[in-house]
């Protein structure tokens, strides 16, 4: 895989924009500042006097410009501390989606491949339903990202109010399919939703509707609430 990802996997990407960049803004806020050890064989992550359990999404090597997946590094493959990571590979070959099921793609051909790492990490993320990632450095050339696995870690509320800016901040981080975004934002939230032509109307958790327009061109032209 050289000089971009598959549509296949920008569509899956695509699903989780909104939601994983809302859950990521919540992970950061709920993280105290500090250094960070981990101890893979207990699952363990400690940040600032805080403790989680987590799992080895995957690891990204600057000089390589390669990623690997948790499940394929093979000095954790099997182990517990890569089990939640394993069901992505699951996921990939379920959905013909080869992202997933590479042990190691080469992001030498992309024109930012760090960036691509970072992609890679937060499709993985939405895949296993994660409460966010942690990427740090584990080395002078290496980011280690972890997925928490923990229920300390909040989860991001659907708030009504703010519901236009993160639809709209979500379609724009990939700008694939801004329908992928709003049905995979309700889906995440387990939102009763139905569409209609250019229209998606969703049944918020208050009872009240919101319904997304969108433009011949796939883009996002409207959001309207109903006050419950």
């Amino acid at each position: 895989m050289v000089n971009g990802f598959s549509d296949a996997f920008l569509l899956e990407a695509e699903r989780h924009a909104a939601w994983g960049a809302a859950q990521l803004e919540t992970l950061t806020a709920f993280l105290p500042e500090g250094p960070w050890t981990a101890d893979l064989p207990s699952c363990v992550y400690r940040q600032g006097g805080l403790e989680l359990r987590v799992a080895v999404l995957g690891t990204y090597d600057m000089d390589e410009q390669s990623w690997m997946w948790g499940w394929a590094n093979p000095g954790l493959r099997g182990t517990e501390v890569v089990a939640l990571t394993g069901a992505i590979e699951g996921y990939g070959r379920a959905h013909g989606i080869t992202e997933f099921t590479e042990e190691a793609l080469d992001l030498s051909g992309f024109a930012d491949p760090r960036h691509a790492a970072e992609m890679l990490a937060f499709a993985g993320m939405g895949v296993a339903e994660a409460p966010g990632y942690i990427g740090v450095p584990a080395g002078p050339g290496t980011q280690v990202y972890f997925l928490p696995d923990d229920p300390q870690v909040p989860r991001a509320a659907l708030d009504p109010v703010a519901l236009p800016r993160t639809l709209i901040t979500g379609a724009g981080l990939i700008g694939r399919s801004a329908r992928h975004v709003v049905t995979g934002y309700f889906d995440h939230h387990g939102v009763p939703r139905r569409e209609d032509g250019d229209r998606i109307t969703a049944d918020l958790p208050d009872g009240s509707p919101a319904e997304i327009d969108f433009d011949s061109a796939g883009r996002i032209s409207g959001i309207r609430l109903t006050a419950g």
